[in-house]
């Protein structure tokens, strides 16, 4: 089994256990509410009428919040079990969309059409080992004056281990392996106890060179000094929804995100 197989077998474990989590809390967006961040909906603006992918999409709440603010959007993730229940999300809820299932560099193979828009965000490029490819495919996809847009977790939070330590390299090296025995949410007791994760850790200058090499002009690079999501060991709520390190508060940043233009 290679390493994408490997991440694939288990994001379809984990996803079951997501959609019944109160982290990412279905019910309220049945009900409506959106599970889209400030960030993200301040940096992206109108997207209404606009074309867009979303690369590494879970099981759609994103997308769909997306669609709701009037995109035409497609979701593609490589969990058979993510893509299922976005489907039925979309189908119950009445929100057009379309989901594939595909690992980000075979999607060529199931989908031929150009978009406005690429998104990506939180914790989707450390399961990919090739950011140069990354980048072709975004370009691929992107219409001439198209906008890439990515907002993610910061390299120097996965320096850090669970005490909090600096740890790993934050220059990327051989693939990080750890078994899989609970998720960042609150139901994370999983029942194979088999599963593995790789995962690769990207540098700053990697993202950005990787997406210039690919023919995108940069618009803005941005830097928080707060989470959005409690999804790491050892923080602490300083305001309402912004997270920070319990040893380290809002003295290292958490995230960035970054906005680019296909020239």
């Amino acid at each position: 089994m290679n390493n994408f197989e490997h991440n694939r077998e288990s994001w379809n474990e984990l996803t079951t256990l997501h959609a019944e989590s109160s982290f990412y809390d279905v019910e309220a967006f049945k009900n409506g509410k959106t599970s889209l961040n400030h960030i993200e909906i301040e940096e992206l603006g109108d997207i209404k009428g606009k074309k867009l992918l979303h690369l590494q999409c879970h099981f759609g709440m994103d997308t769909l919040s997306l669609a709701r603010q009037g995109a035409e959007v497609v979701g593609v993730d490589m969990s058979d079990t993510s893509i299922q229940k976005a489907r039925e999300l979309s189908e119950e809820l009445d929100i057009p969309a379309k989901f594939v299932r595909s690992n980000v560099y075979d999607i060529e193979h199931v989908l031929d059409e150009t978009f406005d828009i690429v998104y990506v965000s939180y914790g989707a490029i450390n399961w990919l080992d090739d950011l140069d490819k990354w980048a072709k495919i975004i370009s691929r996809y992107l219409k001439p004056n198209g906008t890439f847009y990515m907002v993610e977790f910061h390299p120097v939070r996965n320096m850090l281990n669970e005490q909090s330590e600096i740890f790993y390299s934050y220059f990327k090296s051989k693939p990080y392996e750890t078994v899989v025995e609970k998720s960042y949410t609150e139901k994370s007791e999983i029942g194979n106890k088999n599963l593995k994760h790789i995962e690769w850790h990207h540098s700053l200058s990697e993202v950005i060179n990787s997406l210039i090499a690919s023919g995108l002009r940069l618009e803005f690079f941005n830097e928080f000094p707060y989470q959005v999501y409690n999804c790491f060991p050892n923080l602490i709520e300083n305001e309402k929804g912004k997270w920070v390190s319990e040893k380290y508060g809002d003295k290292i940043p958490h995230m960035y995100s970054v906005k680019a233009t296909k020239v």
